[in-house]
């Protein structure tokens, strides 16, 4: 049961202390000084998905000059950042502007319930640590929690999965005492995931292959923003990341635009640069060709074509076939 003692009233609730919670929170507090607000995070620690994911080589596939926060620039040299750099940015940002202070750990949120004759908000959430129930009120509830289940990542069912003899890991439970050194690894799959994970793996394997069921547009990409390197011996942080921030957002509505006005354009600058880090006798149409437009689904980035680098070395390769 809900105790009365345990029923308090905040302006606003923020379901989430990872980037976007965290984010909210201190825009709110810049517009809105005199509102209260709360966050309620799940776990024992914020950052969200840069806090629950650890899997080897776990990095952004959106750079930090667009996927960071206006009031905390993004100052390190890589845009494409690893994963434990973006978490210390975001336990720096909640630390900084004092959010950390507003979050409530261990809260998972059970239900919402609205009601028109108060206009309030009302949100129970269980406390993991004692498996109380509590009850806050609110003016806005504000759901930052992300779109995939942070419990049990979702695992198809795969026959003979009973009978084989090996390690079955899903990337969002990685575990800590994963030792793949030397061995013969498959990867299901080939998103962001998928082709963050097999250049990484294959540094150490004897052999990693990427089982995919059909291909994704796959683009090799700077590691670090040559720009934003230039800008930064003769400007201020704060200039260098506003102007690099603008370069990259134009450039990307840029290319989002030309792939819905001239896809075939787009498609073959893709494909030829595939083709140019892999040679002409590898089979690029069966492998990275993709029978959909590019960005009629999300594009992979790779940095410097580290997973080209690691198929043309022969410690990884591509198996593709519908299934």
């Amino acid at each position: 049961m809900t105790s009365p003692a345990d029923t308090d009233f905040v302006d606003v609730l923020i379901v989430g202390a990872g980037l976007s919670g965290i984010g909210s929170a201190r825009h709110l507090q810049q517009a809105c000084p005199e509102r209260s607000f709360a966050l309620l995070e799940s776990r024992d620690a914020l950052g969200g998905t840069w806090d629950l994911f650890r899997y080897p080589g776990i990095r952004s596939d959106s750079d930090m000059y667009t996927l960071g926060y206006s009031f905390k620039p993004w100052l390190e040299r890589k845009s494409l950042a690893d994963g434990p750099a973006i978490l210390r940015y975001l336990q720096e940002a909640a630390a900084e502007t004092g959010v950390d202070r507003h979050i409530r750990y261990r809260h998972t949120v059970c239900s919402a319930s609205w009601s028109s004759a108060t206009a309030r908000w009302t949100v129970v959430a269980q406390r993991t640590d004692t498996g109380e129930r509590v009850e806050i009120s609110c003016q806005f509830l504000l759901m930052c929690s992300g779109y995939y289940d942070y419990e049990q990542g979702y695992t198809p069912d795969f026959a003979g999965t009973a009978d084989f003899r090996g390690r079955i890991v899903h990337a969002q439970h990685w575990p800590q005492d994963m030792d793949y050194r030397g061995k013969r690894v498959v990867v299901i799959g080939s998103g962001a995931t998928a082709v963050t994970l097999v250049p990484e793996l294959a540094r150490d394997t004897a052999h990693t292959i990427m089982l995919q069921r059909s291909p994704t547009y796959i683009a090799s990409v700077p590691e670090e923003d040559s720009t934003a390197a230039w800008l930064q011996r003769f400007l201020p942080g704060s200039w260098v990341y506003r102007i690099t921030r603008w370069k990259r957002v134009l450039f990307q509505i840029y290319v989002y635009s030309l792939s819905r006005r001239r896809p075939a354009l787009v498609r073959k600058f893709l494909l030829d640069q595939v083709r140019e880090a892999l040679g002409k006798d590898y089979d690029i149409k069966t492998h990275f060709t993709p029978s959909y437009n590019p960005w009629d689904q999300r594009l992979c980035a790779v940095p410097e074509g580290d997973m080209f680098k690691a198929i043309r070395e022969q410690r990884a390769e591509v198996v593709t076939g519908a299934g």
